[in-house]
């Protein structure tokens, strides 16, 4: 089970009605911020979360209103007594980024570690997800991010029996511990049928659409895209400031074949996005334009 909720939903500047972008997931004790746009902490409170099993934070990219709530977000963390260390993910120059915005932050009880992005694509694992960071097309270097949940084989019973693996032993090799016993070694893929469809989320904001989104955002139960305006006549903005339309994150949904779709990181012009909706439904109907602080709890299916 994974929870997700969208923090902010606002592009540019924070409104009294709408924080700026940030994403939360909580994953077996443990948390990840995506961006950290202004008041992230505040909405965190709002949500009635804790900040302090936040573990690791992702950046997409380094303009203020994905990162400015970063100072305030380290000195809640040092008040909220975490010692445990934190992970920083981010394009080239994470680290460097960061450590000047700690100027007003400089003295926190806990390490902090970074992973810096590099390439077209980059792999990693964090708080027990398999991750992507993969570059979007942005007026500076910014990535989006997918984050899956595999799932393991269904328990074989014949298959436990006929390689002769003892009781005693089945419920932690379901488990997937390794275990070494009367000079045999016995692993979970002894007792495991083929792995089961896992959980998939993909966030991405801040790009113009490329093909390349659409294949990472592959069937994922939850895509949560950019669509920073839904005026149709804005189409020309959005390609001079390199962002989307809502029209553009419908397409790219359903070439995705996502499960689920939410629209982020509106445009301050953009007061009602969802009275464009029944037009942007029409592109690909499992698309919702969301609000600060939506959320959805993840489940495997059956």
């Amino acid at each position: 089970m994974i929870d997700v909720c969208l923090l902010g939903t606002g592009g540019m500047m924070p409104l009294p009605y709408r924080n700026l972008t940030s994403l939360m997931m909580r994953y077996n004790g443990k948390s990840i911020l995506v961006d950290c746009g202004e008041a992230t902490q505040i909405s965190i409170k709002q949500k009635g979360w804790s900040i302090k099993p936040v573990d690791a934070i992702c950046f997409t990219h380094f303009h203020a209103d994905h990162i400015s709530g970063l100072p305030g977000f380290l000195l809640a963390l040092k008040n909220a007594e975490k010692t445990d260390p934190l992970t920083i993910i981010g394009p080239k120059k994470v680290e460097k980024v960061v450590n000047s915005l700690r100027v007003i932050a400089p003295e926190i009880p806990f390490e902090i570690n970074f992973i810096e992005l590099e390439g077209d694509q980059f792999d990693f694992e964090v708080c027990g997800l398999r991750a992507k960071a993969f570059k979007l097309n942005h007026n500076v270097l910014c990535y989006g991010y997918s984050f899956e949940l595999d799932r393991a084989g269904e328990f074989d019973v014949e298959k436990a029996k006929a390689a002769d693996i003892p009781l005693k032993f089945w419920s932690r090799l379901q488990k997937g511990e390794t275990i070494e016993a009367d000079g045999r070694v016995y692993t979970k893929d002894m007792v495991l049928g083929p792995g089961r469809k896992g959980l998939k989320i993909t966030y991405c904001t801040d790009t113009r659409p490329i093909p390349e989104i659409a294949e990472y955002a592959k069937d994922s139960d939850l895509f949560i895209c950019e669509g920073m305006y839904g005026d149709p006549e804005k189409q020309e903005k959005a390609i001079e400031h390199k962002h989307m339309t809502f029209y553009e994150a419908a397409r790219l949904a359903k070439a995705a074949n996502a499960k689920e779709t939410w629209l982020t990181h509106y445009s301050p012009s953009l007061t009602h996005p969802e009275q464009y909706m029944d037009e942007v439904r029409k592109i690909w109907e499992p698309i919702r334009a969301a609000k600060d602080r939506d959320d959805k709890e993840l489940n495997f299916r059956d």
